[in-house]
């Protein structure tokens, strides 16, 4: 079996204005903040283009502050561990934080 991966890039909006309020539109300032994996696992490698469609959906996300969005996404195998997880388990000797499961029909 395998599993999708899918990857995402975090923007935050730091065009704080002094009266507190958040610079939007051309006043605004996007800062990457990393990103975050999600999987889906036992997936038909068939529809994985259709699957990867559904959860760009579902996980994208975008307002004034914050935005996500998917960057890429790969059929990757059902051992395969991101790379985050692989340095947990080096520096940690356990996964307490995995990649995010999604549940896609």
């Amino acid at each position: 079996m395998s599993k999708l991966l899918i990857t995402t890039q975090v923007y935050e909006n730091y065009a704080w204005r002094e009266d507190g309020t958040i610079g939007t539109g051309a006043e605004a300032y996007w800062k990457a903040k990393g990103g975050n994996d999600y999987v889906v696992r036992n997936i038909d490698v068939n529809r994985a283009r259709e699957l990867a469609n559904v959860a760009t959906r579902e996980i994208e996300q975008a307002n004034d502050y914050f935005t996500e969005t998917v960057i890429g996404w790969e059929i990757v195998g059902d051992d395969y561990l991101t790379e985050f997880e692989q340095s947990q388990l080096e520096y940690e000797g356990r996964i307490a934080y995995p990649a995010t499961e999604l549940e896609i029909a």
